[in-house]
């Protein structure tokens, strides 16, 4: 894929763990970066606290019981891309940050991404493959993104391993999403308010550890993903330092931390 560089040049960036208020405003710092210079980031990172949390556009407000998330040591964050809700406790975050001046369809750039999380989950040792399109869409509730696979996100013989969501705006996109470790996405029903909390059973995601045996950490993944991103986009991809985007991170920070932002639906 090296002749199309569409992205521009590529920079490789794993950072330390944070909460989920500067996770997601370096997201939005480093997305607003891509527009600005042309430059795409392929993130890895990690959270320094077990965190909630919900899609852009997902209803949240009295269906979760915050007390209950609270006493469970638990933090709350609203992500700027869509989706469903996502325990990040035992998992990898993943990034990518672009520039979308030629539009490209949005089908064109996740498939384009799925391709390096394939090829470096298959240097881990894991073969995942792309869902196939379901009959509709998931309606929003209190269920855990990991219950069901959206059409494009991978799997491993139906189970989801990477939920995946893609954000545009002013000329750049914001793709991320979580690479299981272990399970902690069954737990989410528990946080539910009332009625709302479910019973019944809920099918259990793949995870790296069931595939592997083992749990790889953010570094052993960050190292395959970059391989990959180097193998299949830009051979002379650099790695990007966090400090470099600490300050622009930290001016997002307050509208992560604003409750009328994460309970505003």
């Amino acid at each position: 894929m090296h002749p199309q560089r569409s992205y521009g040049s590529w920079r490789l960036l794993i950072a330390a763990p944070r909460s989920g208020a500067e996770n997601m405003a370096r997201d939005t710092a480093l997305q607003a970066r891509a527009a600005r210079t042309g430059e795409t980031v392929f993130s890895i990172y990690s959270w320094s606290r077990p965190t909630l949390s919900f899609g852009r556009n997902q209803p949240a407000s009295g269906r979760y019981d915050l007390g209950k998330i609270r006493a469970a040591g638990i933090d709350v964050v609203r992500r700027p891309t869509g989706g469903r809700a996502i325990l990040h406790h035992r998992e990898v975050t993943y990034s990518v940050t672009a520039p979308v001046r030629d539009a490209a369809p949005l089908r064109e750039t996740y498939s384009r991404i799925n391709l390096i999380l394939q090829t470096g989950l298959s240097q881990l040792g894991v073969s995942v493959e792309p869902a196939s399109p379901s009959e509709r869409a998931s309606a929003p509730s209190v269920r855990p993104c990991f219950e069901t696979p959206g059409e494009g996100e991978l799997v491993v013989q139906g189970s989801k391993l990477v939920g995946s969501a893609q954000w545009r705006d002013d000329g750049a996109l914001l793709q991320h999403g979580s690479i299981l470790v272990n399970d902690d996405q069954s737990t989410l029903p528990v946080f539910a308010v009332g009625a709302q909390a479910m019973r019944e059973s809920i099918p259990a995601p793949a995870t790296l550890h069931a595939l592997l045996g083992r749990s790889p950490d953010a570094k052993e993944v960050a190292c395959a993903m970059f391989d990959a991103v180097r193998s299949l986009e830009d051979a002379d991809a650099t790695e990007l330092a966090e400090d470099d985007v600490r300050d622009e991170t930290l001016k997002h920070v307050p509208h992560f931390l604003d409750e009328d932002w994460t309970w505003r639906r």
